[in-house]
């Protein structure tokens, strides 16, 4: 695996794919730099071997030129999280951004407008990608979090670049960790598994059950697994049509020796919302009217015990409806088993959106080994599929 620590960026131009596609509140502030700050270590890096930075990105998803998604309105953010001077072109591609990158002296740093102003990005377009080419020496990849897309900026420009391209830190250590759980684990090895819905992880459970020893399935999607069996789970949220492929897997699971671990009590509400009644209940006998909201407490116990006898932890998704307050302490708790276990010599890493917003709001993110930035990037690894910008890296 190639990364910048493979090259002497001494007198080059780098050009950096990064991920600064971050949230802008209504006065176009960024109001979470974790991505800016997910690519700093690469940048420095480069930086401080006398190297120099030319920046590209995406921001949400434009329909042309649109001031509203300018990446003009992120710079201040880079400027306080890299500690130093950046500079803006109005552009990503053409005269006037060749002019400005060749302006660029060892040392400094240069971010191009959005790419996504250009329908030519999405679509991979390889005129596109030459141009951008010509606007470094070394092409490096360090956005995890559009990996899994064949742009032109995270695909097709690597082919202009033959031998000088390769990973930055960040990409490279998401590579690593989901290697670490997927090929290199140690055992025994665990997988937990939340979210609303069985049918977004399929794949995923298919995938890693020859890899696993246990499995956590909570959440949303263990009421499917409940009712395929017999139980009787009241309102909770349910995939029909997916009871025979739950009984399938754990039929897989079986064959497998992997042990299935399933919430045995929940948190019921009589509403979906913080302020309805609430009752514990036996997971097989949700009343009529209720819905099973969080994992109930004998559930955590159990978990907390299976966590703490795992060597290797994958955590893809909370166990309840964190995002209220009333139904968080299931994935709470599950943070804290996590934190227990990763002092005591796991290694654990969290990826998926809901996940890494539950660690992040809890105080749980410098607990684990490592918290992934890309949601879909990393669920696609998970699947076992190749991802286009990972794979243009190492052909």
């Amino acid at each position: 695996m190639k990364t910048i620590k493979d090259f002497n960026f001494e007198n080059k131009k780098a050009i950096i794919r990064v991920d600064f596609n971050v949230p802008l509140n209504e006065n176009f502030e960024v109001t979470d730099k974790t991505r800016i700050q997910a690519a700093k270590s690469t940048i420095i890096d480069i930086l401080e071997q006398g190297g120099s930075c030319v920046l590209m990105s995406h921001l949400g998803r434009p329909k042309g030129f649109q001031d509203a998604f300018s990446l003009q309105h992120i710079v201040k953010s880079v400027v306080d999280v890299i500690g130093c001077k950046v500079k803006f072109v109005e552009d990503c591609i053409g005269s006037k951004v060749e002019e400005a990158v060749a302006n660029l002296e060892a040392g400094e740093i240069l971010l191009l407008e959005n790419l996504r102003f250009y329908e030519e990005e999405k679509k991979g377009d390889v005129a596109f990608a030459e141009k951008l080419s010509k606007l470094g020496d070394i092409y490096v990849n360090d956005a995890f979090g559009t990996a899994h897309r064949a742009h032109a900026s995270t695909t097709i420009i690597a082919q202009f670049f033959q031998e000088n391209k390769c990973f930055g830190n960040l990409l490279a250590r998401e590579i690593l960790s989901i290697d670490k759980v997927l090929n290199n684990s140690e055992k025994p090895v665990l997988a937990i598994l939340g979210g609303a819905k069985v049918s977004s992880k399929i794949t995923v459970i298919e995938n890693i059950l020859d890899k696993v020893d246990h499995l956590i399935i909570g959440g949303g999607m263990s009421f499917t697994f409940i009712k395929a069996q017999g139980g009787k789970i009241g309102n909770s949220i349910c995939e029909d049509d997916k009871q025979e492929l739950a009984l399938d897997i754990l039929k897989q699971a079986k064959a497998k020796g992997v042990q299935v671990h399933i919430p045995v009590d929940v948190v019921a509400a009589d509403d979906f919302s913080n302020d309805a009644n609430t009752q514990t209940c036996d997971i097989n006998a949700i009343p009529d009217g209720w819905e099973g909201v969080d994992a109930g407490p004998k559930s955590r116990e159990i978990f907390d015990t299976v966590v703490n006898q795992c060597k290797t932890i994958l955590w893809n998704g909370p166990l309840g409806v964190f995002e209220m307050e009333s139904f968080a302490a299931g994935t709470i708790a599950l943070g804290h088993s996590i934190d227990k276990a990763t002092k005591n010599g796991a290694f654990s890493l969290v990826g998926g959106g809901d996940s890494v917003a539950a660690v992040k709001q809890f105080g749980f993110a410098e607990k684990v080994s490592y918290v992934s930035t890309g949601g879909g990037a990393m669920l696609e690894m998970l699947e076992g599929k190749t991802l286009p910008g990972i794979e243009a890296i190492e052909k």
